[in-house]
Order: structure tokens, then C-alpha cells, then sequence
């Protein structure tokens, strides 16, 4: 069986699966914090950051991973491997896919870029489910038209926890951020084709969360849903009161809750939550 490097960014949320298997790689996003570089999930970690925004007014900035920095990676993958497939958040929200993109023409090794057009644990599933069909037996070329086609095929809706963190990211025009800020509205924002996409304006955080779940029913009933992710920062309470929701409403399914990283968070605010789910 040909041996697959699968790579990701650590905007993807890592579960135990993930960490612990022997083929799967993160390459860290830099965080910019108060005159310091950081490696996303390296030199700093998820709860640090929480800790560090509460404390401080500079607002954080994010770049994604150099092209010598993937140069490197591939270039160590290539000792054991004889194929990478690196699959990456949305193109229209980082530079990863590009920068990915590049390295793999400087090195020997075939690297396959994915763009998944999602973020988070989306991201991360979609990793998931390219493993599976590796070790279904698919070759290499019918796994990497299976990852295209579900990069179309994800649904993601979020209700962001700070309008200012995400203009000053420049991801919302100031005309949405001070509509949202004066009139209190809470937008509804979709992944669309890799984009952030304002679907619904809504007064408050209850009434948003319950479009949200007229959108997973609306999907549900076109074809039964197999899985769904609850994306969140620190506010747990909220996403394991969202999941205890959820599970009255689709008992037969996996349902859970996963944080949202460091480079998300720096982007979306702390306070940010979300439904995300593969239509397939």
C-alpha cells in the first residue's frame, strides 16, 4: 500500500484520533501578541491565549505558515513517505493553501494541497474521512476527488463572538460591525464556497441559535444528517447546553463539542459558537 503523509494546519482541531495516529502532521499558524511571535498550539496553547486576551488591549494577529516552513515538513516526510496529501482551511480566509502549494513545487516528493473551504473541526473531519477511505483501499487519486468533492458539500453557520476582532482581521466590512454594534444584531455568518457570508441579522443570541437549528432541520430533511460538530471558544457552558439540545433532536447520531484554535479565536473572539455538518 502506498505510504500517505496527511497534513493540516493547526486551525484544525486535533481529537485523540488524530494525535495519535502515526500519519497525521500540523503545521502551526503564527500568532502576533503583544511584540511576540507564536507557534499556534507549539509555544502557545489554546487556554494561554484565553488567558493572555483577557488580560491585555492589543488586539492578536495571525499569518499562516512560511512556504520554507512547509519546505522543511515535506522535505522530512519524504524520508518515510511516498506521497502527502496536505489539506488546509478555506483559501479565501489564509494563505496556507498557497503557501502549501509552493513548497510542493520545491520539493521531490507528490503533495496533493486541499482546500477544504472550512474551518475548525470541519477541517479536521475532512482529514478524518480521507484516513477512512485510505484504509477502505482507495487509491490515492479517487481519495483526493473524494476530499474535492467534500470541501462543496459542508454547511457551517456561526455566531461570532467579537464584530471588532473580526473587522480589525479585516473578515467584516465597518459598515456590518457598526450596524451589528448600534443596533445590537446578531449576524448569522455561513462558510460559502470558503467565504464568510452574513445569511441572517437577528436581535439576540437565542433567536439566532434557533435559525441556526431551522438550517441543520431544513439539511436534515433533504438527506439525514450523519454527524454534527458544535464549534465554541470559552464559552462551554453555551456549547454543552447547544449539544444537550441537539441530542434531544437527533438522538441517533454523533454530536460534540470542539474548540475552536488559537487562530481562529484571535479572528472570531472567545465567545464565538457554531453548528457545522457534511452533507453526503
Amino acid at each position: 500500500m502506498e505510504r500517505i503523509a496527511w497534513v493540516t494546519d493547526s486551525t484544525a482541531y486535533l481529537d485523540d484520533m488524530l494525535k495519535e495516529h502515526q500519519d497525521v502532521y500540523s503545521i502551526p499558524m503564527v500568532v502576533y501578541f503583544e511584540g511576540e511571535e507564536f507557534l499556534d498550539g507549539v509555544t502557545l496553547s489554546l487556554e494561554d491565549f484565553y488567558t493572555k486576551m483577557e488580560n491585555s488591549s492589543t488586539p492578536p494577529k495571525t499569518s499562516q505558515p512560511s512556504v520554507g516552513a512547509f519546505v522543511e515538513l515535506y522535505n522530512q516526510l519524504a524520508e518515510k513517505y511516498d506521497r502527502i496529501i496536505s489539506v488546509h482551511l478555506s483559501s479565501h480566509l489564509s494563505g496556507t493553501v498557497s503557501s502549501s502549494k509552493q513548497a510542493s513545487e520545491l520539493v521531490d516528493i507528490p503533495v496533493h494541497t486541499i482546500d477544504s473551504k472550512v474551518i475548525s473541526f470541519p477541517l479536521s473531519a475532512m482529514v478524518k474521512k480521507g484516513i477512512r477511505s485510505q484504509e477502505e483501499g482507495k487509491h490515492s487519486a479517487e481519495i483526493i476527488e473524494y476530499l474535492e468533492n467534500l470541501s462543496n458539500n459542508c454547511e457551517l453557520y456561526v455566531l461570532i463572538g467579537s464584530l471588532e476582532q473580526l473587522h480589525r482581521s479585516g473578515r467584516m466590512s465597518g459598515v456590518q460591525k457598526l450596524l451589528g454594534s448600534l443596533l445590537q444584531i446578531k449576524p448569522i455568518i455561513k462558510i460559502e464556497d470558503g467565504k464568510l457570508e452574513v445569511v441572517e441579522k437577528v436581535r439576540t443570541q437565542k433567536k439566532a441559535l434557533s435559525k441556526i437549528l431551522d438550517f441543520v432541520e431544513v439539511s436534515n430533511s433533504k438527506s439525514p444528517l450523519k454527524e454534527l460538530f458544535v464549534l465554541h471558544g470559552t464559552n462551554h457552558d453555551e456549547a454543552k447546553a447547544l449539544v444537550e439540545t441537539l441530542k434531544g433532536i437527533y438522538s441517533n447520531i454523533p454530536i460534540n463539542p470542539y474548540p475552536l484554535s488559537t487562530a481562529i479565536a484571535v479572528h472570531a473572539g472567545v465567545n464565538t459558537i457554531g453548528i457545522a455538518w457534511y452533507n453526503e
